[in-house]
């Protein structure tokens, strides 16, 4: 039996799973100013995956960088959803 493709679903579900609070905190204490820096990871984990021979490890330095992509669209959308009031405002951050 082969449970490489299991253990890459699990690993992407927590991959996904821990960009979630990333991105909520991202912008709830630095605002969307950080999206360049989702953009270079981003793009550092897919060319990584590239150049690793191992299939499993490609796929996922592929899924993360991906997942540092996404991140990219969820910061500007948690903006919207701090302006809407579905989650707090930093106070101390005028940005």
């Amino acid at each position: 039996m082969n449970f490489s493709g299991i253990i890459l679903a699990i690993c992407t579900f927590c991959i996904i799973g821990l960009f979630h609070p990333i991105v909520i905190k991202a912008e709830y204490h630095f605002g969307t100013r950080l999206w360049w820096i989702f953009l270079l990871c981003g793009l550092a984990f897919l060319v990584l995956a590239l150049f690793v021979e191992k299939i499993f490890l490609s796929a996922l330095l592929g899924v993360t960088g991906a997942s540092f992509l996404w991140a990219i669209f969820e910061l500007f959308e948690q903006k919207k959803r701090v302006e809407r009031g579905w989650f707090p405002k930093n106070p101390k951050r005028n940005l």
